[in-house]
């Protein structure tokens, strides 16, 4: 059994003090949940939210890595910093990030070797655009994703895949339950043909298109469904509904 996790990617919202404010009230509403629960925080915040999730079962994630150990990369943060503040998850390759900042499946690929040789926990994003769903295009664009961002990988179950469709982002759209398990279930199958077939069946993929208090138990009905990586419902305490999604 995969067991679940829900990821909470708060994207460029809350203060360090708003931050710290939201785990607490999280923490009592989260404690007995029967799965893994991450926050992916703004980099600014990691300190003061690292010190309010001690003790608890809230597990603390970033959201960017550089592939670099160190260097002349202004403004970016390398997993060895990340890894001083207690951080174990960190999320790459997100849609934002490939469609605002330049990301491409090689530097996705940099950047989740550079996070597994430090240790840390990479949610790697994959997923396709509305034009490319809407143009047959999905099963090949996550195939380019999938073979170029995971080349060097030798153990897929050290990472957290999370599918995200591009046009379920922020939107309100949200795949069907049976749409998100059917296309999970092809990148698993990929995943047995490019890689390795145990892994495949091991290895934890999310889905990341608005899932919310309200759909989250369907959607963690489907079998090839392992969690989510939760956008807006992550700014606020709806996000324990989700993550007591069997209760």
């Amino acid at each position: 059994m995969r067991r679940p996790i829900i990821a909470g990617n708060w994207k460029m919202n809350n203060t360090a003090s708003e931050g710290v404010a939201l785990v607490n009230a999280l923490k009592p509403l989260v404690k007995d949940a029967n799965c893994d629960v991450v926050v992916c925080v703004p980099a600014i915040d990691i300190p003061a939210v690292a010190e309010a999730v001690k003790g608890s079962n809230i597990r603390l994630g970033a959201q960017n890595v550089h592939f670099a150990e160190k260097g002349a990369y202004t403004g970016e943060i390398s997993a060895q910093m990340l890894k001083e503040y207690g951080v174990e998850y960190v999320i790459i390759g997100h849609s934002e990030r490939r469609q605002y900042f330049g990301e491409t499946d090689e530097t996705v690929n940099k950047r989740t070797l550079a996070a597994l040789a430090a240790g840390l926990t990479p949610i790697v994003c994959i997923g396709e655009t509305l034009e490319e769903r809407e143009g047959g295009l999905t099963e090949k664009v996550l195939d380019r994703q999938i073979e170029e961002g995971f080349k060097g990988i030798e153990d897929l179950t050290k990472l957290v895949i999370a599918y995200e469709p591009v046009w379920a982002i922020g939107t309100g759209r949200t795949a069907t339950d049976e749409q998100a398990n059917e296309t999970i279930g092809y990148i698993r199958k990929k995943l047995a043909e490019t890689f390795c077939p145990v892994c495949a069946q091991k290895v934890r993929i999310q889905y990341g298109g608005s899932m919310n208090a309200k759909n989250a138990k369907g959607l963690m009905a489907q079998p090839e469904i392992d969690g989510g990586l939760i956008g807006g419902a992550s700014l606020k305490l709806d996000f324990a509904q989700v993550v007591n999604f069997d209760k």
